[in-house]
């Protein structure tokens, strides 16, 4: 009987052996302004802006700023920040930046996953392969992460910025289906509702379909270490859409929440995984609030939350930071051995 127990226990060890996961999520032209303080009176309360002023005002208006951003953003400011670390509030003297020069979306996911900005190749958002090497594409080459790595975005252009060409990573964006090769009732269901919903963009699809896909990847496949591209807060800023811009936040938010709570309840994922979560640019202020490029103020000014396997609160005293230091982070939290620390950011965990 001793021997029995001895056995079941080691089986289950082999099983459920302690690995690092990462998930990474990006959530696209997010100000820190919204994230920080929750909405913006001015903006909320411009009927150039929000045509739903009396229902977005009661659901997400207070006079308190703290109450405020936890009514935009409830998980984050529960649990995140009572468990993880949160970087990039400007009103506390922390600051999130960009190093890239250009300040658009491509740009931003460049600098966020390769570790350095390209200024001379990566522009603007021109729909081109990424010539730079990212740390999903090395994670990839790793035998015991081989297939293991996946990615999923709103954004048609993931499969150009992960370079799926040459990287060979699976990557899901804009409006695909499944890749996976034994799809389940869902993704099926999934890929139905995606090719029958009225498509608001041609480049976007909504989030609740990449939320769904990546989800479903996790119960089925189980990445090990996993890209996660929210876009609607970026196409609605872009629209000059503020009620459906923060509601997108909002829906983000929750998303996040689903994903954490799947980690806590799945033995592959639970106490093994970090997740990361920031966007790739920010906005302008005031007026300007739609609009992110070089010459717009706040364009350059992001946030990092992490949560999870690897995270000390107490250890991060870090007063400035970058978005080039994401990748050489999960490169250290994944134990990827050939990744170059020396031609990126360093390492948040540093």
């Amino acid at each position: 009987m001793k021997y029995t127990f001895l056995i079941l226990s080691l089986c289950s060890n082999f099983l459920f052996a302690q690995e690092p996961k990462v998930i990474l999520v990006t959530l696209d032209g997010v100000r820190w302004k919204e994230v920080f303080r929750g909405v913006e009176k001015s903006i909320l309360n411009d009927k150039k802006y929000n045509s739903l002023i009396v229902q977005t005002n009661e659901k997400y208006w207070t006079e308190d700023s703290i109450k405020r951003r936890e009514l935009l953003m409830p998980f984050t400011w529960k649990t995140i920040k009572e468990k993880g670390v949160i970087l990039g509030n400007r009103d506390e003297q922390n600051f999130v930046n960009l190093t890239n020069k250009r300040l658009w979306s491509y740009p931003g996911y460049n600098e966020i996953i390769t570790g350095k900005a390209d200024d001379e190749r990566i522009k603007n958002n021109k729909d081109i392969p990424n010539p730079n090497v990212s740390v999903f594409e090395i994670a990839n080459q790793q035998k015991n992460l081989n297939n293991k790595v996946m990615a999923f975005g709103s954004w048609r252009m993931y499969t150009n910025i992960l370079n799926q060409e040459r990287s060979k990573l699976f990557v899901n964006a804009g409006y695909q289906d499944s890749f996976n090769q034994n799809k389940s009732e869902r993704e099926l269901l999934i890929e139905r509702f995606q090719l029958e919903t009225p498509k608001q963009w041609w480049a976007t699809r909504f989030d609740i379909f990449t939320h769904e896909f990546a989800l479903e990847a996790m119960k089925n496949q189980k990445p090990k270490l996993l890209f996660i591209g929210y876009g609607e807060a970026d196409d609605y800023g872009h629209d000059e859409d503020y009620d459906q811009y923060i509601t997108s936040i909002n829906r983000n938010d929750r998303m996040i929440e689903e994903i954490w709570n799947y980690v806590q309840s799945d033995p592959f994922y639970k106490d093994q995984t970090t997740i990361i979560v920031t966007t790739d640019h920010g906005r302008g202020n005031g007026r300007q609030w739609s609009e992110h490029y070089d010459e717009i103020l706040g364009s350059d000014e992001g946030f990092i939350l992490m949560i999870g396997n690897g995270i000390n609160p107490k250890k991060f005293k870090q007063k400035q930071t970058y978005l080039n230091q994401i990748a050489s982070t999960i490169a250290d939290l994944m134990k990827v051995k050939t990744w170059n620390y020396k031609d990126s950011g360093k390492s948040l965990l540093k």
